[in-house]
């Protein structure tokens, strides 16, 4: 095994390698939260021999990213987790399912699947096919490493729509502080803060809980030739898991998506990838957003 090199050695740094021997060199419980989208089966090339994405099988690729979470989890602190972006692979017309074979390695590996939540993309690619709809969506599966993580619930909060004018609820608005305001006797039957108009203790001031579909169209970054995943979906994953101050890790960074919005929301970052096209692509991208925002 690889020595252990001390953290702050990779903080906010773009190490180019293979992810699985750079992990083991980082120093067990040295990460708050993982933020990444692993290369998807058999979807790209990427012209380096460390790749992972590009195996003859699902099950080795399955394997292989099986090896490196299982590598993660011990980097990863107790109250840490970890989000991963990850869609699917048709072959000869055949979904093969591969995010849930890799959630379900992950969950046998020993890492805790606390939600699944699809990610909706409004501007999905248009699809000629004629035999399934259109795909529009791929998985973030969120895992811990033990019961007891860091979820700052608070920080990724949504408006509420009960009142507003997307309410489904009958009567809408006309409902609102009202004691014994609400219409259905089955679904807010029991719930006494309601019917005592005591609004203000079942609806949180800052929003109601993030539910686990995210609408977030997707971001285009020109240097790297594909679309990239979103910075606020990045950024709803950090701030619900990652404390200010905290280290947050990407060992597939790309464009650096993960590393940029890190840092803008004040944090640290080490990220990895195998291209070092993509890391020196990623560092100018960091370089341009840290000049934009002293300018």
């Amino acid at each position: 095994m690889a020595s252990r090199i001390k953290t702050a050695s990779f903080l906010d740094q773009f190490v180019c390698g293979d992810a699985i021997e750079i992990t083991k060199s980082l120093p067990t419980e040295c990460v708050d939260t993982i933020v990444t989208s692993p290369p998807y089966f058999q979807q790209r090339d990427y012209g380096s021999q460390l790749q992972i994405g590009q195996e003859l099988s699902p099950a080795a690729y399955v394997q292989r990213l099986t090896e490196l979470f299982s590598e993660l989890q011990r980097v990863v602190k107790s109250t840490g987790s970890l989000w991963m972006v990850i869609g699917d692979k048709y072959v000869n017309g055949e979904l093969l399912g591969m995010p849930w074979r890799v959630c379900l390695a992950l969950k046998d590996s020993g890492w805790i699947l606390r939600s699944d939540c699809i990610w909706h993309k409004p501007n999905a690619m248009p699809s000629s096919v004629k035999t399934r709809p259109t795909t529009d969506h791929e998985y973030i599966f969120f895992f811990s490493k033990s019961k007891d993580y860091f979820y700052d619930a608070d920080a990724i909060r949504e408006p509420h729509v009960t009142f507003s004018e997307k309410s489904k609820m009958k009567g809408g608005r006309g409902h609102f502080g009202k004691r014994g305001g609400t219409p259905e006797k089955g679904k807010n039957g029991g719930d006494n803060n309601l019917h005592d108009s005591r609004w203000d203790q079942a609806f949180h001031p800052k929003g109601r809980n993030k539910r686990t579909v995210w609408s977030i169209s997707l971001s285009k970054f020109r240097q790297a030739h594909f679309a990239v995943f979103p910075e606020s979906l990045v950024a709803n994953c950090i701030n619900a898991t990652c404390p200010i101050g905290g280290v947050v890790l990407d060992p597939f960074s790309g464009a650096g998506t993960t590393a940029v919005t890190a840092q803008k929301l004040n944090r640290h970052f080490i990220a990895i990838d195998c291209v070092q096209d993509y890391c020196d692509i990623a560092k100018a991208r960091l370089d341009a957003a840290n000049l934009k925002a002293s300018a």
